[in-house]
């Protein structure tokens, strides 16, 4: 079990920032991840494995005025 932006989400072996994505169904193109606290850089996404019991949070980045 992971917590993505607080909800219990099924925990998938191996799976990266960019798979968790996918199939959370985040489509925004400028998210800002952290894994327990800590910032994930965009060109790690593809590499970056979660781990179980992790705690997540994906923010979309909205510009504005």
């Amino acid at each position: 079990m992971i917590i993505v932006n607080s909800n219990n989400i099924d925990f998938v072996e191996n799976e990266t920032v960019s798979g968790l994505l996918k199939r959370m169904k985040y489509v925004f193109p400028n998210v800002v991840v952290k894994i327990n606290g800590r910032l994930v850089k965009r060109t790690d996404f593809a590499d970056t494995i979660i781990p179980d019991k992790s705690e997540v949070s994906v923010i979309h980045m909205i510009s504005g005025g």
